[in-house]
């Protein structure tokens, strides 16, 4: 029988999660058999795949149209729809929770793209989401900016479990690694438990890769006479993602040996894991894998789409690789800098941050559409 390489990933210590949903796959039991059998131990979402699921499905009709009898405006019917699938994913993925010791078996969602740089919306959401779906092992995901820190430190605060989402430089990771530990302290100070917490800082990857490699095929595209400066230009295609995942690694290793963090570990606080989002390769040229190949290591999460997951579990070749060629990593982040080169990776991460909010903004609004063009289908004339 041929491995399984999503259960082999597990013994590095690292946790493969599926970035979908949609109650498809919740009736006809594929993701009860996907947690069961092939490994997957937690579920992340986001407006695009909501989106995706419910937009042109007749799965959901029924439960439009009792919305509509019932009155709801556009929003709550879409909130009836996403909270009933998260509650079912979260009670399917329930015994892996309990089974982890509340470790793994999450699921999370969004809170709307529209408030992200709304940092008293964005708490106000957090919790009506936490209570209304009523399930331990919710995620609330909300998006690192300025806005969303003190968000997220609030929110632990109050004994939520937090996706921070959308984290493009080590700066904006290191930040909500501390964002996370002060929310803690305030917990603490409280005099309230913090051992059944957990968080996951969701670091993105293929996205850097493609802006950075767009970046450099225009300068290769204008022509460049020297095959040295070629060669530079051409040794940090698709290699930048990775460095910088590896040099967030290494930063979350400096955070858990502080020794505000080794109070906290004492009182019972799960560390926050680095998880490894945005994980589809975008070039046909790269391997399909590589996102998940070269990060495999202890504390990390990996969250794949479906083509992903088929892929790794048929050829990912597994090794704890997050540790390997650092130097190299800090060394190739340098060179970026380099005048033959020229990439200001400050600003590409600040583009990709902005972007990024705009790629759930445009499906959030595009399911609204289409939800408010169903409804007007099934509303009685």
């Amino acid at each position: 029988m041929a491995t399984n390489h999503l259960l082999e990933i597990k013994q590095y210590g690292q946790s493969i999660w599926m970035d979908n949903l949609s109650r498809d796959i919740i009736q006809s039991g594929e993701l009860k058999n996907l947690v069961e059998n092939q490994g997957i131990c937690g579920i992340t979402s986001n407006p695009a795949i909501f989106e995706k699921a419910i937009a042109g499905n007749v799965i959901y009709d029924a439960d439009i149209e009792a919305g509509v009898r019932a009155g709801l405006p556009t929003y709550k019917i879409y909130e009836s729809l996403a909270f009933a699938d998260i509650r079912s994913a979260c009670d399917i993925l329930r015994p892996v929770y309990e089974a982890s010791n509340r470790l793994d078996g999450y699921v999370s969602i969004e809170v709307p793209p529209t408030i992200a740089h709304d940092t008293e919306a964005t708490i106000n959401e957090a919790r009506r989401y936490f209570q209304e779906i009523g399930r331990e092992n919710l995620m609330i995901k909300i998006p690192g900016t300025e806005a969303g820190l003190p968000a997220v430190e609030q929110v632990i605060a109050e004994g939520m479990n937090v996706n921070i989402t959308l984290l493009f430089s080590v700066e904006s990771y290191i930040n909500t690694a501390w964002a996370y530990i002060r929310g803690l302290e305030k917990r603490v100070a409280a005099g309230e438990d913090i051992s059944k917490i957990a968080s996951v800082a969701s670091f993105f990857l293929s996205r850097i890769d493609s802006n950075i490699d767009g970046k450099i095929d225009a300068k290769l595209k204008k022509g460049v006479d020297d095959i040295a400066i070629e060669a530079k230009l051409k040794a940090v295609k698709g290699k930048v993602a990775i460095a910088n995942a590896k040099i967030a690694y290494q930063e979350y290793k400096k955070i858990i040996e502080s020794d505000r963090w080794q109070a906290l570990a004492a009182k019972g606080a799960k560390v926050q894991r680095l998880l490894w989002a945005s994980t589809s390769t975008k070039d046909p040229h790269y391997s399909d894998v590589m996102y998940i190949d070269e990060l495999v290591g202890p504390d990390t999460v990996n969250t794949l789409p479906p083509a992903t997951i088929t892929a790794c579990a048929d050829h990912c070749d597994v090794a704890n690789r997050v540790e390997t060629g650092v130097e190299e990593a800090y060394t190739l982040i340098e060179n970026l800098k380099d005048p033959d080169i020229n990439i200001d990776i400050d600003k590409v991460m600040d583009e990709l941050l902005v972007e990024g909010i705009d790629k759930f903004v445009q499906p959030f609004q595009s399911l609204m559409n289409s939800l408010e063009g169903k409804v007007k289908l099934l509303s009685p004339v």
